[in-house]
């Protein structure tokens, strides 16, 4: 069973961002289990959505406590809270600028994949709205869900601007791609 975490801050997009994960597992063929946690249910608290994707019904109903992967939306939430559910083999991809270095020297003993979502979303005409990029990026770091599956559910679901997102999406993609290579190679 793999079990995600996505975290981010009250209109970042953090809860579409794991119904948009959940919809493209379902679509892939897995069974999925998807909810989530509001803090103030306000602009700018901590929000968080749980996934648990497995081949097998998804019987377990309690929090995740130790994840496999988690999906930031703000590099200022990887902090304690949110790194006590992540294990030493534990995946990070974060919406960040910052590099590979940065982070392994910032967080020494994790596996942190910093994605500029931001940068990625601006080229595309989204705005501040990082979810595709993010989303891109994740999925080709797990290696467990593939690109037109989650392309497709970003095309049916996303409200407008269809391939602003679906652009957004592939160069996550090829971000994701490029670091885990850079990963590979130190």
């Amino acid at each position: 069973m793999l079990e995600i975490v996505i975290q981010g801050r009250g209109g970042q997009g953090a809860q579409t961002a794991g119904n948009l994960l959940a919809a493209a597992f379902f679509a892939a063929g897995h069974e999925v289990q998807c909810f989530a946690t509001y803090g103030g249910a306000r602009r700018g608290t901590p929000v968080s959505s749980f996934l648990r994707v497995d081949d097998r019904p998804v019987r377990l109903r309690c929090d995740i406590e130790r994840a496999d992967a988690i999906l930031c939306f703000d590099a200022s939430l990887l902090a304690p809270p949110l790194l006590a559910c992540a294990g030493e083999h534990t995946l990070i991809v974060v919406n960040s600028a910052q590099g590979l270095g940065e982070f392994a020297a910032a967080l020494p003993g994790r596996r942190v994949l910093p994605v500029d979502g931001l940068a990625i979303s601006r080229r595309h005409g989204l705005g501040r709205i990082v979810n595709s990029a993010l989303l891109g990026a994740f999925a080709r770091a797990l290696g467990s869900l593939p690109l037109p599956v989650l392309e497709t559910t970003l095309a049916e679901r996303s409200p407008k601007l269809h391939e602003e997102n679906l652009s957004a999406c592939e160069e996550g993609w090829r971000v994701a791609e490029a670091l885990l290579a850079e990963e590979a190679l130190s």
